[in-house]
C-alpha cells in the first residue's frame, strides 16, 4: 500500500472554510478518481504556534503505478481548484509513504 500525504499549513481566517470544502468537496473529488480507496484528514498536534493549523491528508492507494497516474492525468486539474479557492492562505508539502508494516 502507498499513502499520499498532503501535509498543509492553513490561515486562521480560512480555516473552517478548507475544512469544510475538504470535506464537503475535495475528498469526494479526490476519491473520484478512483486512484485512491480511502482518504483521512488528521489534524496536526504541535506545542509551537505557527499562526496558524496544520493538517495531514492521507489519500490511500494500492501501489506506485496507480499514484503516478493520478499525479500525471487528475493532480494539477485539483491542486488548481484549491490554489483559487485559497490561495496563499495555505501552504502545503506532500509526500509518498509506502507501507512496510501494519499490525493490527
Amino acid at each position: 500500500m502507498l499513502i499520499y500525504n498532503v501535509t498543509t499549513h492553513v490561515e486562521p481566517k480560512i480555516e473552517k472554510e478548507w475544512l469544510l470544502w475538504m470535506k464537503q468537496k475535495h475528498l469526494s473529488e479526490m476519491l473520484a478518481t478512483q486512484k485512491f480507496s480511502q482518504a483521512k484528514i488528521y489534524k496536526v498536534i504541535s506545542e509551537q504556534d505557527q499562526g496558524g493549523a496544520s493538517y495531514a491528508v492521507q489519500y490511500h492507494c494500492d501501489n506506485k503505478d496507480i499514484l503516478d497516474k493520478f499525479l500525471k492525468n487528475d493532480a494539477k486539474l485539483l491542486q488548481k481548484k484549491g490554489d483559487e479557492k485559497f490561495g496563499k492562505n495555505i501552504l502545503f508539502f506532500k509526500t509518498e509513504l509506502h507501507l512496510i508494516e501494519e499490525q493490527l
